[in-house]
């Protein structure tokens, strides 16, 4: 019943592909694959993409969303983008804290923290990732790393806030792998993530938060891992690449 009264979001991240002419016949090809779509659909797209995004996916229910966001409103930040920049062109969402944004340009859970605030602040709904290494599988501390990011993420968001933040678990050795978490280990750490925000916002917040699954989620493992209770959607990586696939994995979600 919980899952029913949720808003299911599949979110395409194209990471660093699709230069702007390609990201117009990509999206071409999605707006009439996804038009009947019973879920929230995002493409969160490369800078240089966004302006294409933008107005291709004006009157359509595809909604746009930038790939990061600088926690400063402006300034001497050579390269980066603010929030005001984002929302002036009309993006909506903002993927922040993706695994290999903490990887290779040294994100870390307070800088997540700064960007999400950021975000909210300036009007954009974050998408903010969370995740563990194999290593820190194998060591059995899945739980406690995750609720830690968690809770760091959301330090000094507002639960009127909450309502605008989505939180995807993006296990790290699943992102690129071909590895999938299993549907009941994603189901048991998107659980995990529900009841700690639960313990900081209330159980009706908890309920209400729409927390995705992103770790090679694909056409084929799709509709198990969204049938699962806690899994509301997707952050789909190399599959959202390809229309058709993507479509597949929005009708998953539609199906609910």
């Amino acid at each position: 019943m919980d899952k029913q009264n949720r808003k299911a979001i599949i979110a395409g991240n194209w990471k660093m592909n699709m230069t702007p002419t390609e990201a117009g016949h990509l999206i071409d090809a999605l707006v009439p694959a996804v038009q009947g779509a019973n879920c929230e659909v995002v493409i969160c797209v490369p800078f240089t993409d966004l302006c294409v995004a933008v107005a291709k996916c004006s009157g359509t229910n595809i909604h746009v969303g930038a790939e990061n966001v600088h926690f400063e409103k402006s300034g001497a930040f050579t390269g980066e983008i603010s929030a005001d920049m984002l929302t002036d062109l009309g993006v909506e969402y903002v993927v922040i804290g993706h695994s290999e944004r903490r990887q290779y340009f040294a994100e870390t859970d307070e800088t997540v923290n700064k960007r999400a605030l950021a975000a909210l602040n300036g009007g954009l709904k974050p998408i903010i990732c969370v995740g563990e290494s194999l290593a820190q599988r194998e060591q059995g501390v899945t739980e406690e790393l995750v609720r830690m990011q968690v809770k760091i993420a959301l330090n000094g968001v507002t639960a009127e806030q909450l309502k605008n933040v989505v939180i995807a678990y993006e296990p790290i050795w699943a992102i690129g792998t071909g590895k999938t978490a299993t549907a009941d280990q994603a189901q048991e750490v998107c659980a995990a993530i529900r009841k700690v925000v639960g313990e900081l916002y209330g159980e009706d917040a908890a309920k209400a938060l729409t927390v995705q699954y992103g770790g090679s989620m694909n056409a084929k493992n799709a509709e198990e891992l969204l049938g699962k209770p806690d899994v509301d959607g997707g952050l789909i990586g190399g599959a959202s690449l390809k229309a058709d696939q993507f479509a597949i994995i929005v009708d998953a979600a539609s199906k609910g």
